[in-house]
């Protein structure tokens, strides 16, 4: 919801209405952050989510946690200028790696005798 704010903000301070999505630089960067974090909510939560369910709600938690701080770092970072969102990319792919591999052994674990 912050980010879908941001760039309500954004259409206001550069006089962009919907549904137009080009325009002044730094909208098109916030605009394009919030559509990127958007792309990958659906595989967060259902990582988290099984995750959580099948290895374990602490260790699911305190990743999901770290992911959306990166998540908006990658944010504020993007907004800012292109290079960056990297750092903040990079660390939010790993985490979604950690779940991955958080619910596959939960998967594993709880289906494989």
């Amino acid at each position: 919801a912050y980010f879908a704010l941001q760039v309500i903000y954004a259409r206001r301070r550069y006089k962009i209405s919907p549904p137009e999505t080009t325009g002044h630089p730094e909208f098109e960067r916030i605009f394009r952050a919030q559509v990127n974090c958007s792309e990958y909510f659906p595989i967060f939560v259902s990582l988290l989510w099984v995750a959580g369910i099948f290895f374990h709600q602490g260790a699911a938690a305190a990743a999901g946690l770290l992911y959306l701080g990166t998540r908006l770092q990658y944010f504020r970072g993007y907004a800012r200028a292109p290079h960056g969102r990297l750092g903040p990319l990079y660390a939010s792919a790993r985490l979604l790696w950690l779940l991955l591999g958080l619910a596959v052994a939960g998967l594993l674990g709880h289906f494989v005798p």
